[in-house]
């Protein structure tokens, strides 16, 4: 009897051990998608950053998404739908995002030819 209470309390040790290496996954992966996304009500944090209550009702869609078997991106599309493609740190590239991709490198190119055309100006 003492044996069968011995090994019965080794299993439930073992199965607890298990279900938390199970939700620590889980958090990281929580954790990483969160950070890909960009809250909604604060702008400049990721989710997972942020501690606006739609934030944090966010992360618990994510959460229960995530342990339900959903996949991340059934999870992101779901949200781009819910709040639109600001959602996203990344958003996809076609015409209407074409400008986020592309402006940063117009603008620094742009500054590049005034400096050049300003310097190859001033010479005595």
């Amino acid at each position: 009897m003492r044996d069968a209470l011995l090994l019965l309390a080794a299993l439930l040790a073992a199965l607890l051990t298990v279900a938390a290496r199970g939700d620590d996954v889980l958090d990281q992966r929580v954790e990483r998608l969160a950070q890909e996304l960009r809250c909604v009500v604060c702008q400049s944090q990721s989710v997972a950053e942020s501690s606006a209550p739609l934030a944090l009702d966010m992360k618990r869609l994510l959460r229960e998404g995530l342990a339900a078997g959903r996949s991340e991106d059934d999870l992101k599309q779901e949200l781009v739908q819910r709040y639109g493609e600001q959602v996203l740190y990344r958003p996809p590239v076609h015409a209407v995002t074409l400008p986020l991709w592309l402006g940063p490198l117009a603008l620094l190119a742009l500054g590049g030819l005034l400096y050049w055309r300003q310097s190859r100006g001033s010479r005595p």
